[in-house]
């Protein structure tokens, strides 16, 4: 069955009006017919079995069959601070990572970014990574699409990690399994989790120093190097298998 998003407001007692680029979507690359059902999702944890009842060029009105509260998401929110990194690996960090289970994605300009972004090229890449999350979120039978905030720079990112109720910062040089695992061990559901992953280059000492300062936890994920595209799949992994439910 075909998954939408819409807008709460665009949920209106026993119907629903899609509108946008769905439309366009569903009419002429889908072909769907008045009568096909779908699932939509309004992005707060609530899905609705539909029917297609009227398609045109501006918009489709769904009727609602069922309403079921979602099961899909984590019990706890995972913010991931990614550091910016080269190429188009930023593409497969958010499509995997949703397809994990993310909260929020937050791009990171720390010390060792190669790439640097002006404004113009930030707000098009921004576009770009938020469609990504949006496709993810589809296939992967998401509830919620996560967003893909502005990048932000290495104190804007610590700062907003605060609100988080614990932060790791996995990390080249921590040392003792047994530390990490006590950490991951003591979450518990509804807890904020901020995990913040370095760019091809890793950390600064000074970042780490800076984090550390404000109570993050260094951790280890084993003793390989990992590159910074698997660094956060597999942290979103081990997260995602200790909170599921």
């Amino acid at each position: 069955m075909h998954h939408f998003f819409v807008g709460s407001d665009q949920v209106n007692g026993t119907e629903i009006r899609i509108t946008g680029t769905d439309v366009n979507h569903i009419r002429n690359v889908l072909r769907m017919k008045e009568g096909e059902e779908a699932r939509i999702s309004d992005g707060r944890s609530r899905d609705y079995r539909c029917v297609l009842k009227t398609i045109t060029k501006e918009e489709i009105l769904a009727e609602i069959l069922e309403v079921e509260e979602s099961n899909k998401e984590l019990p706890s929110r995972i913010f991931l601070f990614q550091g910016l990194p080269k190429s188009d690996k930023m593409e497969l960090i958010i499509q995997k990572t949703v397809e994990l289970g993310v909260y929020q994605i937050i791009p990171v300009e720390t010390r060792r970014c190669v790439v640097k972004l002006d404004k113009k090229k930030t707000e098009t890449k921004k576009k770009r990574w938020n469609a990504i999350a949006e496709s993810a979120a589809k296939q992967s039978n998401r509830s919620i699409i996560p967003e893909v905030k502005d990048v932000m720079s290495w104190k804007e990112a610590l700062s907003y990690a605060t609100n988080c109720n614990i932060n790791f910062i996995p990390y080249e040089l921590a040392q003792g399994m047994e530390e990490t695992r006590a950490l991951i061990d003591g979450l518990t559901p509804g807890m904020d989790i901020g995990v913040f992953i370095g760019p091809e280059g890793g950390f600064d000492i000074s970042e780490v120093e800076e984090a550390v300062a404000l109570g993050f936890h260094p951790i280890t994920l084993g003793k390989r190097i990992l590159r910074t595209e698997t660094a956060g799949l597999t942290m979103l992994s081990i997260l995602m298998y200790h909170l599921e439910q």
